[in-house]
């Protein structure tokens, strides 16, 4: 039974409940003989309660901890608070804001608007593990300086997403004062460069995931230096997921230096990345690590790049070719044939016929997820035999395919 119909049941009862001078919920007797058998919810214990509160919804718990002082104090656990990220305005002074989620253990918070200054949330959550900023536009290299005074050792993710004014004046403070951050989202900060990369290899060696799309400035230097390729710095080289979205200035030199030092990365997204070509793709080929592959919309990605991917033993479970104007038939026969452990594959907007999509469909067995939108020589044949033999199939583009395979199955 979902926590919130049991707490629903609960109130259809029209027990009454009252708080009497221990604190403790009680009931009067019920004529029901098989509710007097069980164990009522007000004799369960605190971390039972504190169990079910935690899959209430937030407002939920609120009206839950409004029953009686046991349940207030069950309500408030931190058990219950501890994967809970509040969305906040900050707005104007509030004195008790900081303290309410520091007693409730809450250390994930997202802002949402910022007009105060960014000191006060490090201050008030010193024990914070993730801060989401994104959107914050008014956050700025002053604003992080003065936030970033001393060691913050517990925060593990940072969101700066489209913080704009950040630089690498910025980098710096991170690299000094938050060495043990494992997630960091830099994508927009377009005034981000290669020397910030620099202070990111020198002194956040615990990154596990780096997300740089749209920082027009990074190139292939930039990579490097992340790869732990150049004299100055050790390299991140714990990294498993890095985006580099549309970043123009990438060539396949920067893809050389990724599977030179970053021998455990697991994804990349080389989206929008125009000057990525086939020859780079020979370099991912050789990483036994890597998983996840996005080249969508890279132009001069053709047959000769799958190929490469396919013959070089590549283990990739998801690849997104979506939007490539030189992905055709040929391409998806080297895919079909030697990418064998795909779950996802997207060929949106590609030059693929009935002909391809059926290799596909007799060689990928493990298919899971399939995003042929805007292909537009695919026929009933082809989507025949993607029902007659992608058993495994959930979805394909953005519809669910439950109904429909079962229908083609009968």
């Amino acid at each position: 039974m979902e926590a919130t119909e049991f707490y629903s049941n609960y109130h259809r009862k029209q027990l009454k409940v009252h708080d009497n001078n221990s604190g403790a919920c009680s009931e009067t007797t019920t004529t029901d003989d098989d509710d007097d058998r069980r164990t009522h919810i007000s004799r369960l214990y605190p971390e039972i309660l504190a169990i079910i509160f935690g899959m209430l919804e937030v407002r939920d718990r609120g009206r839950a901890a409004q029953v009686c002082h046991s349940w207030k104090e069950a309500a408030y656990h931190r058990s219950v608070w501890r994967s809970c990220e509040p969305k906040l305005h900050l707005r104007r002074a509030n004195p008790s804001l900081f303290p309410s989620l520091v007693r409730r253990g809450i250390r994930r918070v997202q802002i949402l608007s910022l007009r105060r200054s960014l000191r006060d949330v490090t201050q008030g959550l010193p024990n914070i593990e993730s801060l989401d900023l994104s959107g914050c536009f008014n956050v700025t290299d002053i604003g992080i300086a003065h936030a970033l005074t001393s060691d913050l050792p517990t925060l593990k993710r940072l969101n700066l997403s489209l913080c704009k004014q950040i630089t690498d004046s910025s980098l710096s403070r991170l690299a000094q004062y938050c060495r043990q951050l494992q997630e960091l989202d830099l994508g927009g900060c377009c005034n981000v460069t290669n020397a910030g990369l620099l202070l990111i290899a020198w002194g956040l060696k615990s990154l596990k995931s780096l997300n740089l799309r749209s920082c027009w400035h990074v190139s292939d230097l930039g990579i490097a230096s992340l790869a732990g390729l150049g004299s100055d710095a050790e390299g991140n080289l714990a990294l498993e997921h890095l985006g580099l979205q549309d970043c123009q200035k990438l060539t396949d030199d920067a893809l050389m230096h990724v599977s030179t030092g970053l021998k455990q990365l697991k994804s990349i997204n080389l989206s929008f990345c125009l000057s990525i070509s086939d020859s780079g793709l020979k370099y991912l080929a050789k990483m036994p690590s890597l998983c996840e592959l996005n080249l969508r919309s890279c132009d001069n990605i053709s047959d000769v790049g799958m190929a490469y991917l396919a013959e070089g033993g590549s283990r990739i479970t998801s690849l997104d070719v979506s939007f490539c104007d030189r992905i055709d038939d040929q391409a998806v026969v080297h895919v079909a044939h030697g990418l064998v452990h795909l779950k996802q594959l997207s060929l949106s907007a590609c030059h693929v016929s009935d002909e391809g999509l059926i290799r596909v469909a007799l060689s990928l067995l493990d298919l899971q997820t399939l995003n042929i939108g805007q292909c537009s020589r695919i026929t009933d044949r082809s989507i025949q035999a993607v029902a007659d033999h992608l058993r495994k199939l959930r979805c394909i583009g953005q519809l669910f395919l439950q109904f429909f395979l079962m229908g083609s199955r009968l």
